[in-house]
């Protein structure tokens, strides 16, 4: 049944900015434009002439903030529908058990803490949120790796427990997700949250699993045989299903076809990771897609961009493992969460 805990989180509405460990999270003060460009990282690799007209040519990686703790989950917020603020990036920072908010012109602050894990401190390397998303309301869901769950926040700051076992035994710790037009949620749920991860006592499943949750709030399993499913997208037809798998002996992307019914056929390899120069850092994690088509997924080296035929068309290189990207500002910005920075790319549609 679903749970509502109205007094275990805490949204920060009003903080300016944010001093964690010595490190300024919002260099820029509220109120205030910057002076200067920001920082740029990295550089941008372009194998195929279809890549300009995605990312164009003067096109920079910026850093729009620094010294985070492994960040991930980005998600836009571009109204204020579903009672979350407007025009605002929120983003996980899952050592630090903490969601954090990023706004133009105004920098960084702290939106929700505890994001993914209630329980007494220390319990694992990542116990906060991953995954963030809005469902059809525009209420913001979760995937938590410390109390493995999916959750949505509700009105008032509570959140209600949507899913979070699966026949009875604890899921594993939900990663990523994606929300159907029909309401439904597909999400993944590799170890990485536990302590121990697929060696720990605490797992009660033997299968990494890509799930699908309905409306009504059934869950079932739609792929029980990816080793470390992880990203999760959707095309824009919804008749292709993406997902990533992060594990360093089969570093790749499978494309599932989407059934009537919602449930996937067996898959087809989308790209091999293992075509790519070797020695860049990262594994296949999170991705999005544009209204084209083509997938933003983050792996080694960056952000690789593909056509809906796998075709690999340029890496934006960040130079560092990177977990994740979204698209906002009207699908002409990519933000991108890389390791301890945040950053963002502008884009030519």
């Amino acid at each position: 049944m679903p749970s509502h805990s109205p007094s275990l989180v805490r949204v920060f509405g009003k903080a300016a900015m944010v001093l964690v460990a010595g490190l300024l999270l919002a260099p820029i003060a509220r109120g205030q434009r910057p002076e200067r460009p920001n920082p740029t990282v990295g550089s941008i690799e372009r194998l195929d002439p279809r890549f300009d007209a995605i990312v164009p040519l003067d096109a920079t990686i910026e850093v729009l903030g620094m010294g985070f703790a492994w960040i991930e989950g980005p998600v836009w917020i571009a109204t204020d529908h579903g009672g979350l603020p407007a025009g605002c990036l929120l983003f996980s920072e899952l050592p630090r058990n903490r969601i954090n908010r990023w706004q133009p012109g105004k920098g960084i602050d702290v939106f929700l803490e505890p994001a993914g894990f209630t329980g007494p401190a220390g319990y694992s390397r990542e116990p906060g949120s991953n995954g963030l998303m809005l469902d059809r309301e525009g209420k913001l869901l979760f995937c938590e790796h410390g109390d493995r769950r999916v959750s949505r926040l509700e009105p008032g700051g509570g959140k209600r427990t949507l899913a979070d076992s699966y026949q009875g035994k604890r899921l594993n710790s939900p990663n990523d997700l994606v929300v159907h037009s029909s309401g439904a949620i597909y999400f993944t749920d590799p170890p990485y949250g536990l302590p121990k991860q697929w060696d720990d006592p605490l797992r009660e499943l033997d299968f990494c699993g890509v799930y699908r949750l309905d409306p009504a709030g059934t869950l079932a399993v739609v792929c029980d045989t990816m080793t470390r499913p992880n990203g999760i997208g959707l095309s824009p037809d919804e008749k292709t299903l993406y997902v990533a798998q992060s594990d360093p002996a089969a570093p790749i992307w499978l494309a599932f076809a989407v059934q009537a019914d919602g449930t996937l056929d067996a898959g087809r390899l989308f790209f091999d990771g293992k075509t790519l120069p070797p020695g860049r850092p990262g594994l296949p994690d999170g991705l999005t897609v544009d209204a084209a088509g083509n997938l933003f997924a983050t792996g080694p080296g960056g952000v690789l961009v593909f056509t809906p035929d796998g075709t690999h068309l340029g890496t934006l290189l960040t130079g560092r493992p990177t977990s994740n990207c979204t698209l906002g500002e009207d699908g002409k910005t990519l933000f991108i969460t890389a390791d301890s920075l945040l950053c963002r790319v502008r884009l030519a549609h």
